[in-house]
């Protein structure tokens, strides 16, 4: 649940990027990072491998402004797409408010989507949350690689098999 000081007259609340290994999290970080910066309270954290993949997380502070007095900012975390990063992952949900589960659109990447959706489902489990009552967004991610000729399933097929 998001922090509210009343006192300091502050929210805060934690959103959770999640989904498989290079399905874009970490891109969709950078993104808001780079395109809100006038927004940001500090600057983007990033702990990567020798390949250049999210080993614990990326952070990013926001400050998203005033909602009737209060000055509301976002903590913004990915977590890592491998499974081998289970406890990490699970770490970074830890006080979670809401999460984007970040689906890869390829159909080659379709059982790495499901995988990693019941493991989202399972970590929060953990912490007795469910993934039916969380805040929870899904983004259809990398739709613009049909234009490469890639093969990608269809809006229909993700909503179908990812938001049931």
């Amino acid at each position: 649940m998001a922090i509210i000081n009343l006192k300091k007259r502050e929210v805060e609340a934690k959103i959770v990027y999640y989904g498989p290994g290079r399905c874009g999290k970490t891109t969709n970080l950078e993104y808001v990072f780079k395109n809100s910066r006038k927004l940001m309270t500090d600057e983007m954290i990033s702990i990567k491998t020798k390949g250049d993949l999210t080993i614990f997380f990326d952070f990013v502070p926001m400050h998203a402004g005033k909602i009737k007095g209060f000055d509301v900012r976002f903590q913004m975390y990915t977590v890592p797409g491998q499974v081998k990063y289970n406890s990490t992952r699970k770490l970074v949900l830890k006080g979670v408010d809401g999460i984007v589960f970040v689906a890869d659109s390829l159909k080659i990447r379709h059982e790495k989507n499901v995988l990693s959706l019941k493991n989202l489902s399972e970590n929060l489990k953990s912490y007795g949350l469910n993934i039916m009552k969380i805040p929870l967004v899904m983004q259809w991610n990398k739709r613009d690689l049909a234009h490469e000729g890639l093969p990608l399933m269809s809006i229909e097929e993700m909503e179908h098999t990812y938001n049931a």
